[in-house]
This record gives structure tokens, sequence and C-alpha cells, in this order.
């Protein structure tokens, strides 16, 4: 029965590669490399945006984006491998989380910016990832009551906001990237549109293995001919080192104030509403069982990576929802994949020419196919929603006034720059802050408490793989039918999985269910 589910995605297709399939190394070497350049952008504009904020040197600003992308290497590694019982085992590639960009700016102005306004941050960073990590060792009842917190009504509705808020990202790409001289210029719109339509293309009519590279073949060619019509710049690879080696503590010894670590604080407590959502979409995604113990080493490899990212001059980081909507659309399910982006990810980070390289890629470029990307994370978002009866009044109500509270921070900046004390707006000039934060609240007011494992649905999920095994026994002639989407494909079996019982540790877990 495990298998069957293994090997079902959530839109009735076959896996084109089940979860925990080695694939063979140059199809790892393609569907990784692919990984890297959809969360590229998205993992170098956190330091790029704080470092110039701070007014950091270009060395400076350099050192940071290698630093990061060595961390996310290690990082992802952790959460897609696991070590004993950190990280979930599923292709989650881990990034410097979005919602940490505005606190960490206030913290560093306000130590007057420069290193030593990083060093102020990293103490912070350093103190949430390991309260991150903590947290998520809490007793199995304890942990259980907090994730009751989050049924799929809060879940989905955070994921959406999530591709939502992204979406705008992409779109700023696609127009030539805020702040250069030709934002808003045409050639930048074609580019984005040129690369959007060959990828669309390659999905709808391209064999399965063309289809599952269609964002790297997108990036390449999109980037080949903006080369070609000399809009794609590869000077800064000469100017690039060989070699640059990130160490601890690069700028200094942190240091740990306690506003600043409060602030980081409150910014971890929505990272992990992300994180579980993320890894609820994904295990829906990858026909995985998801349950309290798969989110717990999902949010340790969090507070790791995060504890880990303040000691190499990093960031807080996040599971990325970015590569969540890539693993929808290609469908290659393989966590391995992800651990060889995490390689991509460190040698780069090792790397200042290779890293010179990826970073050429235009921006018009880039955000044709992020654009996609961060719309299927939305679409994630949404199949989520459809496990919860939105004809009842009270659940479209959480969803409808969360998504507008969402889009507050992108409709009326005004409102947290000019009327809203400096702190405070450093915490809620956040989409994914106040929609997360709004879902969360609106939900506990209309619906109260959600039933243990609200995620769960075993007597549907058991149901419907009791059917696809009896249409797929010898002599049925039958082929596998189509799962639900509504039906998390995690519970489709009363038994545990087979990866769940090779990977289970022999003591028993303290924050197991």
């Amino acid at each position: 029965m495990a298998r069957v589910a293994a090997r079902l995605s959530t839109d009735g297709k076959q896996s084109t590669h089940p979860v925990d399939e080695v694939l063979p190394l140059p199809k790892l070497a393609l569907y990784g490399f692919q990984h890297v350049l959809a969360f590229y952008a998205g993992a170098v504009i956190v330091p790029i945006i704080v470092g110039s904020a701070l007014k950091l040197s270009p060395e400076q600003l350099v050192y940071l984006i290698n630093a990061d992308l060595f961390t996310c290497g290690i990082a992802s590694i952790i959460q897609a491998w696991g070590i004993g019982r950190i990280g979930a085992r599923l292709p989650l590639i881990q990034g410097v989380t979005f919602t940490a960009v505005s606190p960490m700016i206030a913290i560093g102005l306000g130590a007057g910016g420069g290193t030593a306004a990083l060093l102020v941050i990293y103490g912070a960073v350093i103190t949430a990832g390991i309260a991150t990590f903590a947290f998520a060792w809490l007793p199995a009842k304890a942990f259980r009551t907090v994730m009751r917190l989050f049924p799929p009504v809060v879940t989905g509705t955070v994921i959406t906001v999530l591709g939502i808020v992204l979406i705008p990202v992409g779109l700023n790409d696609a127009a030539g990237g805020l702040g250069s001289p030709d934002f808003g210029e045409p050639k930048n719109f074609a580019y984005a549109g040129g690369t959007m339509l060959f990828i669309l293309i390659l999905m709808k009519l391209g064999k399965p293995f063309l289809s599952s590279i269609a964002i790297l073949l997108g990036l390449v060619v999109g980037t080949g001919v903006a080369f070609l019509l000399g809009d794609a710049k590869f000077g800064d690879v000469g100017n690039s080192d060989w070699i640059g080696v990130t160490t601890p503590f690069h700028f200094g010894v942190p240091k740990f104030e306690w506003f600043p670590i409060v602030l980081m604080l409150i910014v971890m407590l929505i990272t992990m509403v992300e994180t579980t959502g993320d890894t609820y979409a994904v295990g829906d995604i990858v026909g995985k069982e998801v349950d309290s113990e798969t989110v717990a080493r999902a949010l340790r490899a969090d507070g790791a990576a995060t504890a880990l990212g303040g000691v190499l001059n990093s960031f807080p980081y996040v599971a990325f929802a970015e590569n969540v909507g890539l693993v929808r659309m290609t469908k290659v399910k393989s966590r391995f994949v992800v651990v060889a982006a995490g390689v991509f990810m460190i040698v780069l980070g090792l790397l200042p020419k290779a890293a010179a390289i990826v970073a050429a890629v235009p921006h018009g470029v880039l955000g044709g196919a992020a654009t996609v990307m961060f719309a299927m994370v939305a679409l994630a978002g949404i199949q989520t929603l459809g496990k919860v009866d939105l004809k009842e009044e009270k659940n479209a109500l959480i969803v409808g006034v969360s998504l507008a509270f969402a889009l507050l921070p992108a409709t009326v900046p005004v409102f947290f720059t000019k009327h809203m004390d400096a702190d405070l707006s450093s915490l809620l000039n956040s989409g994914v802050t106040l929609g997360a934060t709004a879902a969360i609240v609106l939900n506990l007011i209309f619906n109260g408490m959600a039933k243990d494992n609200a995620h769960d649905a075993p007597e549907a999920g058991a149901r419907a793989l009791a059917e696809a095994e009896a249409d797929t026994a010898p002599g049925s002639g039958a082929t596998a039918p189509e799962v639900p989407a509504a039906v998390p494909a995690q519970a489709a079996s009363p038994a545990p999985s087979a990866e769940k019982a090779d990977d289970a540790d022999p003591t028993p877990s303290p924050s197991a269910p």
C-alpha cells in the first residue's frame, strides 16, 4: 500500500522520480543545477538588499553573497538528506527568508550600519536559531498542541500568500530589476515573455525529460539570446577571485542585544509557519507522509541552519517556497536532487567566479522563469485550501481577510514608513508576516484549536488507496486511478511508510506523535 502511495502524485500522475530514489549522476547534476538557478535570485537578493542598506563595500557584499550560498548548500543537504532526527528528508531547498529583511535592516541601522551592525544582527540570528532548534524538540504532546494552530486553512493561506507576495518579485525582475537604469524597458519584458513562452512550450510539447528541465533550459536559452544581443554581461567573471573561503565570525565576534533578539525571535515564529506549510505542501506533491515529527525535523533543520548562518556570516533560513513550485512543475521528486543542489551551492560559495557566471543571467530572463514558479507556489497553496470547506463562511472569511492583510504593505507602504514607529514597522511591513498572523488569529477566533493531526484524513486516504490497489491488482487490466488532490497522500496508508521505517531512530522519539 505504501508503495502505491509513494508512486502517485496528488494530481493523479505517476511520479517521475519518487522521493527516495537516487538518480544517475548526470540527472542528479542536471536537476540539481536547475534548482540552484531557480532559487539563485532569491538566495542572493537578501544579502544584496541588507548589505546595500548597511553601506557595505563591494568586497564585503561579495563576501556576504558567497557566505550565503555556502551556508544554503549545507542547510539544504541537512534538510533533504537528514542527520539523525534533523531534516525532513524531503526535496526542500533552504534559503534566507525574505521575512527577516526589514527587521535586519532596522537592527543594522539602529546599530549604526557597516560591519558593526552585522555583529548585532548575527547575535540575534544565532540566538533565534538556537531557540527554534530547541522549540522543535518539545515533548510530543506540547509540540502537537502548537501544530494544532496550523490546520489546512492556515497553512494553505500562508502558502498562497507566499506565492502572491513573491509574484511581484518575479515581475520586478521581469521589468529589469528594481533600481536598474533600464527598469521597465520593453526589452526586459521581451526577454521575460520569451523565456516564459519557451518554458511553457517545453512543458506542453516536450518529452518528460525536457519538461522536467524546462526552467533550466529557459534560463540558458534566454541568457544565450541576451548575450548575442549584447544584454548579458560576463565582465565581472574576470574580475572575481577563483577561491573565496567562508570563515566563522569573519566580521568579528557577534553582539547579543535584547531588542534585536526579540525581533528575530518573532521573525522565526513566522518562518516556522512558512516551513510548516511548505513541508505539508511538498509532502502532498511527492506523496510522502507528513506528520508532526516530520514537521519537527524540518524545523530543527531551520533552527540549525539559522544558528549556523549567524556563525558563517549569513542570515535566518527557511524552506524555500520557490523550489516547492519547481518540484510541482517538474514532478522530479527525489530528495537527492536537492542534495546535489546543495553541493552545487557549496561549490558556488567557494568559487566567486562560478557565482559570477550564474549572476550574469539577465533580470528579464530570470523574472520570466521566476514568475512561472511563484505562480505555482500560489497554486500549491490553493491546492492545500482544496482540503478546506470554503463553502463554510468562516473559512472563506479567514482566507479572504488574510489575503487582504497580506497585500497591505505593497498597496499602502506609506502607512508603515510614515505613520508607524520604526521598530514596529520593521516587523509588520511584510505581507507574509501580516497574512500569516491574520490567518492564525482569525482561525482561532472562528474555529478554535484544530483537532490533532489536522492535515490527516486517514479514512478517505485509506479508501482511495484501497481502490488504487484493487484497480491495479493482477488481471484487473486497469491502471492506477487518480488520488484526489484534496486527500493528503501521506494519509493513504495507516501503516508507516517504508522510508519512515528505514529512517526511524532506534530510540523512542520524545516528540514523535
